[in-house]
């Protein structure tokens, strides 16, 4: 049996971590989190994942930056933005975080069956 894909989800939002690993696992997937973008570098180094879901607005370390480590640190790893916006609204953070390297970007509240999708086609591209 092929081991499950892991998954990295960084949001500060506890609700929106929660909500994430539920969806995530019952689709079959090993899912870890972390609240900021320092924590879920933390994370990769002790555990790499596949895959990087991260919040773009957090405290600590936000995901503009932490999107950047990543492309820099582990340049494999799949990564998809999502936001809910801020001052300037989620298509400004969502543009920028596709320049710097994420393959897609989700608005929020994210659709999560559409989500799912996009994380097997994700997988899909990877064995291939």
């Amino acid at each position: 049996m092929a081991e499950k894909m892991k998954i990295l989800i960084v949001d500060d939002d506890d609700r929106i971590r929660d909500l994430f690993r539920r969806w995530l696992e019952r689709a079959g997937f090993h899912v870890y989190e972390a609240e900021n973008g320092k924590k879920g570098v933390a994370v990769q180094q002790a555990n790499p994942v596949d895959l990087l879901i991260c919040d773009l607005i957090m405290p600590v370390q936000e995901g503009i930056e932490t999107i950047t480590q990543f492309r820099d640190e582990f340049p494999e790893i799949g990564i998809i933005a999502i936001s809910g916006g801020g001052k300037i609204g989620p298509d400004s953070y969502l543009a920028m975080a596709e320049h710097l390297g994420a393959w897609r970007v989700f608005t929020k509240p994210v659709d999560m069956p559409l989500l799912i999708e996009t994380i097997k086609e994700w997988e899909r591209t990877q064995r291939d």
